[in-house]
């Protein structure tokens, strides 16, 4: 099955899900287009393709109204099936304006994972950071069963971060953690961007966690980037192999850089593992050849 297939059969769950009413339908329109299916918006006069009728009433579009006490219109986000944290994702626009993004915890696990960027969320809105910028949370509550949490919309840029902004923002992130080490989860390059006044704009912090080691979020980081153009086994043994000089800016030693690279690559396989996914494959066509290598050089 090719990907936009799997993304309509998705998006057919998804429209079920979140408009679950059957009066007063809006036509809606799949854009770019049904062949590479990317945003379900509302119809406007100047889109071209079919319309997708959708029902109105009883909508999630009805409950942010309520929540924001304006008229909201939505536009879903038609996101591949195939992923361990997949959650159905809305912008909600009011008057031609975006007012936030919108995720839906529509599963065990996806309520897990609202629920902690929530609590994560809040905790770095009490805290005096001067380098990373994260989302606020306008809106987190419950519709129909679902989690609902709405975050405040990030002037996204393009563009390389500066490797000292990242530095920057690894540091401060680990610092959010008090006297225990926290890391983002997923500082991956989608996951940032610089902003105009030189801050460091961050989002998806649903897999932050204290109490890990430091410099998770710049192994990770380093990883996500070599995975785009080598193999998971490849980028693996590159972690490895360039942790003392990714992380002596952090100030570890080349021993500690390398056990923190070793480590990581394991909590990204348990990670995987309880998520039920093997998007890199099977632990030991990537990981158990780097640690066991290790291990015999021990």
């Amino acid at each position: 099955m090719n990907d936009a297939a799997v993304r309509l059969g998705y998006l057919a769950e998804t429209v079920r899900l979140l408009h679950p009413g059957s009066g007063s339908p809006r036509a809606y329109t799949l854009l770019p287009h049904a062949a590479v299916p990317r945003r379900l918006a509302p119809r406007r006069w100047w889109h071209v393709g079919a319309q997708v009728m959708v029902p109105g009433e009883g909508s999630i579009a009805a409950y942010l109204s309520e929540v924001f006490s304006r008229p909201v219109e939505t536009v879903l986000h038609v996101r591949p099936a195939r992923r361990a944290n997949r959650k159905p994702i809305l912008e909600a626009r009011s008057g031609g304006k975006r007012l936030a993004f919108v995720k839906i915890g529509d599963s065990a696990r996806a309520r897990r994972l609202v629920t902690a960027e929530a609590a994560a969320l809040r905790r770095l809105a009490g805290l005096p950071l001067d380098t990373v910028r994260a989302p606020a949370v306008l809106h987190h509550g419950d519709w129909r069963g679902l989690a609902v949490l709405a975050l405040s919309p990030l002037p996204v840029r393009r563009g390389r971060v500066p490797a000292p902004l990242l530095r920057a923002a690894v540091k401060e992130i680990a610092g959010t953690g008090g006297p225990s080490p926290a890391w983002h989860g997923d500082l991956a390059p989608w996951n940032l961007c610089a902003s105009s006044d030189g801050r460091l704009l961050v989002w998806d912090w649903e897999r932050y966690e204290v109490g890990v080691p430091y410099g998770f979020d710049a192994v990770h980081y380093f990883f996500q980037r070599a995975l785009r153009r080598m193999s998971p086994s490849a980028a693996a043994r590159a972690c490895v192999t360039r942790a003392a000089r990714e992380l002596a800016p952090l100030g570890l030693t080349a021993a500690v850089a390398k056990q923190t690279a070793l480590r990581y690559l394991i909590a990204l396989s348990d990670r995987h593992a309880a998520d039920g996914h093997a998007p890199l494959g099977p632990p030991r066509t990537w990981l158990n050849p780097v640690v066991d290598h290790e291990e015999l050089l021990a």
